[in-house]
């Protein structure tokens, strides 16, 4: 923690020094002051929260995102560059329930004077994680740094909806005179989140209770599961975090829950190594879900891509699930 927060106060001064060399180009700032209303600066912490912005603000905003694609974001640390737009944007959108624990330093290090959004207002939150949550934390010496809710809200779509719709008064207070256009985004949007919605309960109303079991790389699926009414067996990485390693005894003890219950397969994450899954995997006779089917349960695919969108990636991984139990 102490070397997060000196890296931070070092780039902080890199930021500085880069900020002030491109200070001087006033023949920019007029030009840019003769194209007309210019589209509203904000910065988005993570791939799910940044497309959720592109969603509501459309060419209206100008949006730099923080976290890349396949980026872990409960060990990512801010560049030079991360808190230079920080300093000059308008608004900054997070996912929040503490998921971005670097984030308050970082906007203190940038001089930001604009607005911060904290797109998980109205959610309700689980308590910790599902598995192994209470024994992790006792053995673990930096327990105090567990997140004390789940943060990864994004993977039930109703709460996807509570998000924009946070997103969208945050830009419209941000910005007035576009509040009419960010409205209508917004409901656009949110009936694409309906769809999904829907689809994903139709597709998993096909598959029989008994094969609902769900084994991941680590703790991120706890509001996908609720909403979809699957079992959770347990997790590669026991904890909501991705810093935590299984104990021997919980490895065989997951290996026992996973014969047990008969689950079927471990899903990887896109942006977790699969190799402590695979080693599993062998050990409970089951299979792996990875490569182009890895889930994202921390991240987006890669821009450009179906998966680089949050319907495209929560559609592969309702698909990915779905095709593997149910065959």
């Amino acid at each position: 923690m102490k070397h997060r927060i000196f890296l931070i106060a070092a780039l902080a001064t890199t930021a500085t020094v880069l900020a002030a060399c491109g200070s001087g180009d006033s023949g920019s700032d007029a030009a840019a002051a003769n194209e007309g209303p210019q589209p509203l600066a904000v910065v988005a912490t993570t791939p799910e929260v940044a497309d959720f912005v592109r969603n509501v603000g459309g060419s209206d905003v100008a949006v730099t995102q923080m976290i890349k694609p396949n980026v872990d974001p409960h060990d990512f640390e801010p560049t030079p560059a991360d808190i230079q737009a920080i300093g000059q944007a308008k608004v900054v959108v997070k996912n929040g329930v503490g998921l971005e624990e670097w984030l308050d330093r970082t906007i203190e290090a940038s001089g930001f004077k604009g607005a911060v959004v904290d797109s998980s207002q109205g959610v309700t939150l689980h308590e910790g994680g599902h598995e192994h949550e209470e024994e992790h934390a006792a053995e673990e010496e930096h327990a105090e740094e567990e997140h004390e809710h789940d943060p990864h809200i994004w993977h039930d779509p109703k709460n996807a909806k509570i998000m924009v719709t946070n997103i969208e008064k945050g830009l419209a207070a941000a910005d007035p005179a576009r509040a009419d256009a960010f409205a209508k985004n917004l409901t656009t949007y949110a009936t694409e989140l309906d769809k999904l919605d829907a689809d994903n309960e139709a597709a998993f109303a096909k598959l029989p209770a008994a094969d609902r079991k769900l084994v991941t790389n680590h703790d991120a699926f706890g509001y996908y599961v609720d909403r979809y009414k699957l079992e959770f067996v347990g997790s590669v990485i026991p904890s909501l975090d991705t810093s935590a390693e299984l104990s021997a005894k919980q490895l065989s003890d997951l290996v026992a829950k996973i014969k047990s219950t008969g689950a079927k397969a471990i899903f990887t994450e896109s942006s977790l190594p699969p190799k402590s899954a695979e080693a599993i995997a062998k050990q409970a006779g089951v299979k792996v879900v990875g490569g182009e089917d890895a889930l994202f349960g921390d991240s987006l695919g890669a821009p450009g891509t179906p998966e680089g969108t949050y319907l495209g990636a929560e559609r592969h991984n309702t698909e990915v699930i779905v095709s593997a139990l149910g065959g």
